[in-house]
């Protein structure tokens, strides 16, 4: 490899941690304000109220990923990697809240079958 391809690599390695490193300020810990409404109110107080936001999150990402892949589709964006991450972080998130209905679906049986 010469040199100016070695110098190929490295930039385009730089990159890629450029914006890993921007992935994940943006996908850091939650701060108290993330839990806010959408109009900076307080938190929600119950349980339905809590996955009510929490389920219009995964549907704002899932929108976002669908945008992104529709204009990678049109050749509008040639940037893979962001519609790539876009996917992925979409269908974490869904398999998260996935996780968290079947585990709230098996409490409620649980409940259900006790005795009285």
């Amino acid at each position: 490899m010469n040199v100016n391809g070695v110098a190929d690599v490295l930039a385009l390695r730089n990159a890629l941690l450029q914006r890993n490193a921007a992935l994940r300020d943006v996908t850091s810990a939650p701060t108290p304000n993330a839990l806010r409404g959408p109009d900076g109110s307080a938190p929600p107080s119950s349980f339905a109220a809590t996955m009510q936001t929490a389920l219009q999150k995964v549907n704002a990402l899932q929108e976002q990923e669908d945008v992104a892949t529709e204009a990678y589709e049109r050749g509008e964006t040639t940037d893979i990697a962001t519609v790539a991450l876009m996917q992925q972080r979409a269908s974490v998130s869904f398999e998260a809240t996935l996780q968290v209905r079947n585990k709230v679906l098996t409490a409620y049986k649980d409940i259900m079958n006790m005795p009285v």
